[in-house]
């Protein structure tokens, strides 16, 4: 037993561990990259479900609450969840938007995400517990190892936030690589006829290759406009879930070119050219930061191979010279 318990605390063996995690983690999203259209038809069954849903909801007329479906949620959490009253403990008025932002919808999501928030903090302390006062307590005081156990829960309670933050992060990104894109071929739909329904379906339809996240919106999108009953609430919920200054730049002046009667391609091609400034200045910045992320690695990395490479010859031949001419 002591023998397990030296070989899980010792830090050479937990640097593998790390380094193994590291590994396969650069496996997964290399595989994911690979395969990342697969889920593209899962998603757009559950946009389809979606839309079901709201046409059942406009058939039940409705349409007075003005929010999000709710689906019916049971489980452990959801239990747990009503009987803390975490709702009331852990409020925070902007979750459901930041839900919304990260793809989740319902209130299954929502009651996960309090459940986790409010376990997390107690996972990470008594994992943290036991691990320094158990297994391995690296010679520290005892006042510092508490410390760190109560850094752990504080990182706990907010390791939800920064998945969610994360999440929110990557999707917006890879909607609005693909949204100028996505407005170049509704301007060409639409100029050929088709009604704004059914040029939003059939962009959403073409654009899941470049990025699924983008077409599970457009496909929502087109199913409030057919059933909401105010088309500037799709618009404005399309803009409240990507939170983006193009989208919402989009989604007003599609709202006037309906109000007004302006035309709707001039306003398309405008914005168009708009967002791609804008995917084209994320780029620029992003090129322009990059040689000071660069700087550390170099030095670390780079630069100690440039030196051995270039000074390794010439101290072998003084070692030569100096054993010649001793």
């Amino acid at each position: 037993m002591s023998a397990l318990v030296s070989l899980f605390t010792d830090p050479a063996t937990l640097l593998s561990v790390v380094v193994g995690l590291l590994v396969f983690a650069t496996l997964v999203t290399l595989l994911g990259s690979i395969g990342k259209g697969a889920g593209l038809e899962s998603r757009m069954k559950a946009v389809a479900v979606r839309r079901e849903e709201l046409k059942r909801r406009s058939r039940q007329n409705i349409a007075s609450q003005g929010g999000a479906l709710r689906h019916s949620d049971e489980g452990f959490k959801k239990r747990v969840v009503e009987r803390l009253n975490l709702t009331k403990l852990l409020e925070d008025p902007k979750v459901v938007e930041q839900m919304a932002q990260a793809g989740y919808r319902g209130p299954k999501p929502l009651t996960t995400f309090y459940f986790f928030r409010f376990s997390m903090p107690f996972l990470f302390l008594v994992i943290a517990v036991f691990y320094l006062f158990l297994f391995n307590d690296f010679g520290l005081p005892v006042m510092i190892r508490i410390t760190a156990c109560m850094v752990a829960a504080v990182a706990g309670f907010y390791a939800p936030n920064i998945f969610l933050a994360n999440r929110i992060a990557k999707r917006r990104t890879s909607i609005m690589q693909a949204f100028p894109d996505a407005l170049d071929l509704l301007l060409i739909c639409v100029e050929a006829g088709m009604s704004i329904e059914a040029a939003i379906q059939k962009v959403s339809q073409e654009i899941g290759g470049s990025s699924i996240d983008l077409a599970e919106e457009l496909t929502l999108l087109s199913a409030e406009l057919s059933y909401l009953p105010d088309r500037r609430m799709a618009y404005d919920g399309l803009a409240k879930r990507t939170n983006h200054p193009g989208v919402k730049s989009v989604a007003t002046a599609m709202t006037q070119a309906e109000t007004y009667g302006t035309p709707l391609g001039s306003a398309l091609r405008v914005m168009a050219k708009e967002n791609r400034e804008l995917r084209l200045s994320a780029a620029e910045k992003k090129a322009a930061a990059l040689p000071a992320k660069l700087t550390v690695p170099m030095i670390l990395f780079f630069l100690p191979v440039l030196f051995i490479v270039i000074l390794t010859p010439a101290i072998i031949n003084i070692q030569d010279t100096m054993a010649k001419g001793g």
